[in-house]
């Protein structure tokens, strides 16, 4: 077989044309869920142009302010502009989002592939390690660990990242045992290919589609944890806002201002259910048997 009869083995699920735009404007569900997400990205990125007032401006002549022309969603027990910090505080948690899911696919991915691919003492090594992370759920994994290092961007970077390496390198462990058995894989070892090669040439091209949706689907989870974290107060410190704090330090102040806890909730609620359903519509996209490819 030569390499261009390879060639036409690489994708398992072969991405058609308008394949993404199918998935985020298919339904009426999924484009409204793509202009949220989008809209929370362009308030994240121009956060500083938006953003009415300092997020960490204190004013005791602004304490418990409702909503008004000046505060459109009134301020705090410290006289802080809510909008503002909400604002501000999507950097933060967008931030987690995309950061900690990419840092722990290309890790569980990498471990996963070695395990499937090798087998042997490597993949027990490896699936002995993964089965000793899956013991614990997410969040508690998460709570351990950070216990332990503390708060700090990169440190729930690390937290976020230890507790999603473990699904990752299961369904790259998965993914890479049936490609192992594909014969175009026994070819290119019968011709000589090399290792390294036939890895990045066809093993990894072949479980990419599951790899992607997966860290589409984590995107949510890292910013449910992240706010799970702060709220429980080791996670983003403060004064640094994120929308895990300021829940947390408006439900000291909830008979004051309501309002923390309503923004913050409503941001959380409606990013998380977006990621989802696009995650749930690139799922049904790439599904072999789903009848909607």
């Amino acid at each position: 077989m030569t390499a261009v009869d390879l060639s036409h083995h690489v994708n398992v699920v072969p991405v058609k044309r308008g394949v993404l735009r199918r998935v985020l404007f298919g339904k009426v569900s999924t484009s409204i869920a793509t202009l949220v997400i989008a809209a929370f990205f362009i308030v994240a990125l121009f956060a500083p142009w938006i953003a009415p007032y300092d997020p960490l401006k204190q004013s005791f002549l602004a304490i418990n302010k409702y909503p008004s022309a000046q505060h459109w969603l009134g301020t705090d027990q410290f006289g802080r502009d809510v909008l503002s910090r909400l604002i501000y505080g999507s950097r933060t948690s967008l931030l987690f989002g995309l950061i900690a899911p990419a840092c722990a696919a290309v890790i569980g991915t990498t471990l996963g592939i070695l395990a499937g691919y090798f087998g042997g003492i490597v993949d027990r090594v490896v699936s002995k390690m993964i089965d000793l992370l899956m013991a614990f759920p997410e969040l508690l994994l998460a709570i351990i660990v950070s216990a332990a290092l503390g708060g700090g961007f990169w440190n729930v970077v690390l937290v976020l990242t230890i507790a999603f390496v473990p699904g990752f390198a299961r369904v790259a462990r998965a993914s890479t045992l049936a490609v192992r058995q594909e014969p175009y894989i026994e070819a290119s070892l019968a011709i000589g290919v090399r290792t390294p090669v036939i890895i990045l040439r066809h093993v990894l091209p072949n479980i990419s589609a599951s790899i992607v949706l997966l860290w589409t689907l984590w995107i949510a989870s890292a910013i449910r944890l992240e706010a799970a974290l702060s709220f429980l107060g080791i996670g983003t410190q403060p004064p640094s806002p994120s929308w895990g704090n300021i829940i947390r330090e408006g439900l000291g102040n909830v008979l004051g201002s309501p309002w923390p806890i309503i923004g913050a909730g409503f941001a959380i609620t409606a990013i998380v259910m977006s990621i989802n359903l696009i995650g749930d519509a690139a799922r049904d996209m790439l599904d072999p048997n789903s009848s909607e490819r």
